[in-house]
C-alpha cells in the first residue's frame, strides 16, 4: 500500500546480510586473531608512550582494488622487518571516504567503481581484504565513517580513526568510546586542535546508544570508554600544523585534562597542501622533533600508494591499479625511501 506520509524519497530498501552472517562466512583465523591482539597491544604501548618507538600509518587514500592493494601489502610487510626496532608500519585501509559535497564514497559502497552501489559485495571484499594482510602478520588501520559498518570488520583492525569531518560528532565520539582497537582523533577541518582534544575527552567516558547488534537487531551498547586515544594533526584551511610550536601546543591543550600528551603527524592533507611529493619533508621535520626531545609524538601518517600521484575514476569503473582515485599519493620508491632515511635518523 502506498503512504502519502512515510519513505517519499526512498527509491528502494533491500536487506544486507547481518554482521554475524558476514563474520560466519569469512571468519578470523587464528593467525589473524592473534595479528590484531598483539598488534593492538603494540599500538597502545606506542599511544601512551610506554614503547619509544613511533607508529606509522601508511597506504592508499582509499582502497580500490583487491590485488594492488595486497601488492602494497606485501612490500610493506617486507619493509617492517627492516625498522622494526624504531618503527611500527601499519596498513591504512580505509574503505569509506568522506565527502564534502559528493564524489566516489569509497569500496564499502561502490566496489566496482561504477555508481552501482553494490554495497553487500564492498562488505564482502573489504573483510576478504583484511583477512589477507593480517594473514601477512602485517597490523590494518581504517577511518570508520558510518557507525553499522564496524560490526563487519572492526575484529580486523588495529588502529583507527576519526576523521575531521567527523570530529566533532556524537555519534562517532559514541562508537569510539566502544571500539576496541586505539583511536585517532583528527583536528577539525578548520584547523581546531581543541576539538579533537575534546573529542578523546568524550571517547574516554562511559556512553549508551543505539546500534545494529550483530544478529541483525536494533539494540542499545553500553561502553566502558576507549582510553587509548590520541590526537592528528592533519593542518587545516590548506594552513598546516605539524611546527613544534602546533606540537607543544596540543600537548598544552591535553595536559590540562589530564590525558596522556600523545600526537601523531599526518604528513598528507593540509599539512601537505595536497601535494604528495612534499610528505617527506615533513616527515623529516618531525624526526627532528622527536630528536630535539620531543617524546609525545607517537607516530605519522602517509598517503602512499603503489604509483605517485592519482587518475579520475574513467567510465565503467575501469583504472590503473596502483594510482589513487581519490587524493594523490606518494609512490612506493618514494615512499620506502622516506621511511628508510626517517628510521636512520630516530633516536
Amino acid at each position: 500500500m502506498s503512504s502519502k506520509v512515510n519513505n517519499l524519497n526512498i527509491a528502494n530498501q533491500y536487506p544486507l546480510p547481518t554482521p554475524q552472517e558476514i563474520l560466519e562466512e569469512l571468519p578470523t583465523t587464528f593467525v589473524s586473531e592473534d595479528t590484531v591482539y598483539r598488534f593492538r597491544q603494540d599500538v597502545e604501548n606506542i599511544i601512551q608512550r610506554r614503547d619509544p618507538r613511533i607508529l606509522v600509518i601508511t597506504g592508499p587514500c582509499s582502497i580500490d582494488s583487491l590485488p594492488a592493494a595486497l601488492e602494497y601489502a606485501s612490500a610493506l610487510r617486507n619493509l617492517q622487518d627492516k625498522v622494526s626496532s624504531k618503527m611500527m608500519l601499519v596498513m591504512r585501509t580505509y574503505f569509506e571516504k568522506p565527502r564534502t559535497t559528493i564524489g566516489w564514497k569509497g569500496m564499502i559502497y561502490d566496489p566496482d567503481l561504477n555508481q552501482s552501489f553494490n554495497i553487500e559485495k564492498g562488505v564482502r571484499m573489504a573483510r576478504k581484504l583484511l583477512l589477507e594482510i593480517t594473514r601477512m602478520e602485517l597490523p590494518a588501520a581504517t577511518e570508520f565513517l558510518e557507525p553499522i559498518i564496524p560490526q563487519y570488520y572492526a575484529d580486523l583492525i588495529s588502529w583507527a580513526a576519526i576523521g575531521a569531518r567527523t570530529v566533532e560528532s556524537q555519534t562517532h565520539r559514541q562508537l569510539a568510546s566502544g571500539l576496541s582497537m586505539p583511536v585517532g582523533f583528527k583536528n577539525a577541518t578548520d584547523g581546531s586542535i581543541n576539538v579533537a582534544v575534546e573529542a578523546i575527552q568524550t571517547a574516554r567516558a562511559q556512553h549508551s546508544f543505539l546500534g545494529v547488534i550483530n544478529d541483525g537487531r536494533t539494540g542499545v551498547f553500553q561502553t566502558r570508554g576507549n582510553r587509548n586515544c590520541h590526537v592528528i594533526l592533519r593542518g587545516g584551511q590548506h594552513l598546516p600544523n605539524y611546527s613544534s610550536e602546533h606540537v607543544a601546543y596540543t600537548v598544552e591543550l591535553m595536559k590540562r585534562l589530564n590525558l596522556v600528551p600523545s600526537v601523531m603527524i599526518d604528513c598528507s592533507h593540509a599539512n601537505s597542501m595536497r601535494d604528495p611529493l612534499k610528505q617527506p619533508k615533513i616527515l623529516e621535520n618531525v624526526v627532528a622533533q622527536i630528536r630535539s626531545g620531543q617524546t609525545a609524538i607517537c607516530g605519522v601518517m602517509l598517503e602512499s600508494y603503489l604509483k605517485t600521484g592519482k587518475q579520475d575514476i574513467a567510465a565503467k569503473g575501469k583504472i590503473f591499479p596502483g594510482i589513487s582515485v581519490t587524493d594523490a599519493c606518494l609512490g612506493w620508491q618514494e615512499t620506502e625511501e622516506a621511511i628508510l632515511a626517517a628510521f636512520e635518523q630516530l633516536p
